[in-house]
């Protein structure tokens, strides 16, 4: 009988856009290797690029054969851990990838859905994170950049994989990013990785999301 931990797949993302660095997978490289609540944390960090995000990400998903797939994204501007609840089939690229790329209107899947919701419990783990005194809100669009692309792309592998689960975190600048960008909100480091192994936390053990309002007018 194999002893073999089931796994958690944690993805961060390499700087973009001028920076240099990236606090999703600084975050992220915290809790390589750790345990919660009986599964393995792997960490993999996904370039920021259309087409080779998702190459990696698929491939990470083959390695690992995870219970549950969480990435997480730097949203600067974001003031909040942002549990995102949709993502679209559409790349709208304001600026170009770290490959250079910049589509604008093209689908993530040619032909898929419209659109997927995350199957994780977000608003119990929203209530989590604001019990734990971490400041954060349900998302209701991923933007149309690498992060959306990546979240509706991991929706869709997993539409060949019975069971596992997956979902999407934005996350906003570490205070070292904030510095060079006046008035931006930012979150330490340190902050995000707990704030990121209570949310897999109570993914691992919440099947039957609570009924709390957390949408937006806007």
């Amino acid at each position: 009988m194999s002893t073999r931990k089931p796994v958690v797949l944690l993805t961060g993302f390499a700087p973009f856009g001028g920076e240099t660095s990236n606090p999703s997978w600084e975050a992220v490289q915290r809790l390589a290797g750790k345990s919660v609540l009986g599964h393995r944390i792997v960490a993999r960090c996904l370039p920021t690029a259309f087409g080779s995000s998702l190459q990696a990400l698929r491939q990470a998903i083959r390695d690992t054969e995870p219970a549950l797939v969480l990435c997480v994204g730097q949203a600067g501007g974001r003031a909040q851990l942002s549990l995102e609840r949709i993502a679209i089939n559409i790349d709208d690229a304001r600026i170009p990838d770290n490959d250079g790329a910049r589509p604008i209107d093209e689908p993530v899947v040619a032909g898929g859905p419209a659109a997927y919701f995350s199957d994780l419990p977000i608003k119990a783990m929203l209530a989590a994170l604001r019990e734990a005194g971490i400041p954060a809100e349900v998302s209701q669009t991923a933007g149309t950049y690498v992060c959306n692309h990546v979240f509706y792309g991991l929706m869709h592998a997993l539409r060949r994989s019975p069971g596992v689960r997956g979902g999407f975190v934005h996350i906003p600048y570490s205070p070292a990013q904030a510095a060079l960008h006046a008035g931006a909100p930012s979150l330490p480091v340190e902050t995000v990785a707990e704030g990121l192994r209570i949310a897999l936390r109570v993914a691992l053990s919440t099947r039957d999301d609570r009924r709390l309002a957390a949408g937006a007018e806007h």
